[in-house]
């Protein structure tokens, strides 16, 4: 692509570079398991929407990206978004310079394409373009993550008794976990879909589960939780070189009693704190709401999302209610679909929804 001065050039990667984005992702303390090149191929393997994976170089080494995937279905939506389907992906940098380089890129690249909005998902650096060229979304979200210490052994013995109780609980019931892969898919995704069709919210493809296991390869477990040989819990992590994030974790409603969702983030706890990782990313809540007290209660600790738009207008907060009231009827709709219904179509439409 372009270069903004004679020492930080911009180009955008392609299958080659992988190896190079890859280790610097693994050697930068701001990165998720996200910003691995993985996610890229998995969305144009799924999805074909036009991933633009920008990079800067200085001096012929890699000091800042800038990941970004377009959304496009005429007259619906069209946008550039670091990242789609997660909580973060923004620009990860060696200094101010490099990050004020990757977001002109990024701005110059929107204009190119006439793309209504550029979203950036996660904490930049503070730079008087970033003032000028971003404004912040309100969230009201925030990133639940928790400290892990060296051991499992240790991590339960700081629990809480009542919590230590309720793990305690499930395997009493003779619930049972076990690792998975893609051989499993069908019943990784037979839970997850139908999930996702209860909480009134259209699933995304069996093929978009199966895409993120292959690339991630070693850096992505699946697990399984079963009650009487029957699948009734599942969730996926990714593992960065210093945290792990769970994208996607699923129980069945009617097996709540059992305890399921407890057994299942135990044993992804455990595995973290014993394989040497630093913290674990429960990923996105609103504050007190069921899912941020469900996390709260592991010791995780809210970390405010930062996201950015170059919107030029704002919001109107005004409409929010009734965006709201929208998005609740939707999914109330959404739940009363029959299963293979709301599994034949939910993908669809999965594909363009962002978040």
């Amino acid at each position: 692509m372009s270069s903004h001065n004679t020492q930080i050039v911009i180009r955008q990667a392609d299958l080659a570079d992988q190896l190079r984005w890859d280790n610097y992702v693994l050697t930068h303390l701001d990165a998720s398991p996200y910003h691995l090149f993985a996610w890229k191929l998995a969305i144009e393997t799924t999805y074909g929407h036009q991933c633009y994976y920008l990079y800067a170089e200085q001096n012929q080494q890699m000091v800042g990206i800038l990941p970004l995937v377009r959304l496009h279905l005429p007259g619906i939506i069209d946008e550039l978004t670091a990242l789609p389907y997660c909580d973060l992906g923004a620009s990860l940098s060696n200094s101010d310079q490099v990050q004020d380089a990757l977001l002109l890129e990024a701005v110059a690249l929107q204009q190119q394409l006439k793309v209504k909005k550029l979203y950036l998902r996660g904490g930049l650096r503070e730079t008087e373009l970033k003032n000028r060229v971003l404004q912040p979304e309100a969230t009201g979200k925030v990133r639940m993550l928790l400290d892990l210490p060296p051991s499992a052994a240790e991590l339960f013995a700081g629990f809480k008794s009542k919590l230590r109780s309720q793990i305690r609980k499930a395997e009493k019931n003779e619930v049972i976990f076990r690792w998975g892969d893609r051989e499993d898919l069908a019943a990784l995704y037979a839970v997850f879909a139908q999930n996702m069709r209860d909480l009134g919210s259209p699933v995304h493809s069996k093929q978009w589960i199966d895409n993120v296991l292959a690339m991630y390869a070693q850096r992505a477990r699946a697990g399984l939780v079963y009650f009487e040989n029957k699948p009734i819990g599942m969730g996926i992590i990714l593992m960065g070189s210093q945290g792990v994030s769970i994208p996607w974790a699923s129980t069945l409603r009617g097996y709540n009693h059992l305890n399921p969702n407890m057994f299942l983030y135990w044993n992804f706890l455990q595995f973290s704190a014993d394989h040497g990782f630093a913290y674990f990313d429960f990923g996105r809540s609103t504050e007190d709401e069921g899912t941020y007290k469900f996390k709260r209660q592991w010791g995780a600790t809210p970390k405010p999302l930062l996201w950015y738009t170059t919107m030029t207008t704002s919001k109107n907060n005004s409409s929010e209610p009734l965006h709201s009231n929208k998005r609740h009827l939707a999914a109330t709709l959404w739940r009363k679909l029959p299963l293979t219904l709301a599994n034949a179509v939910g993908p669809f439409i999965r594909k363009y929804i962002s978040l």
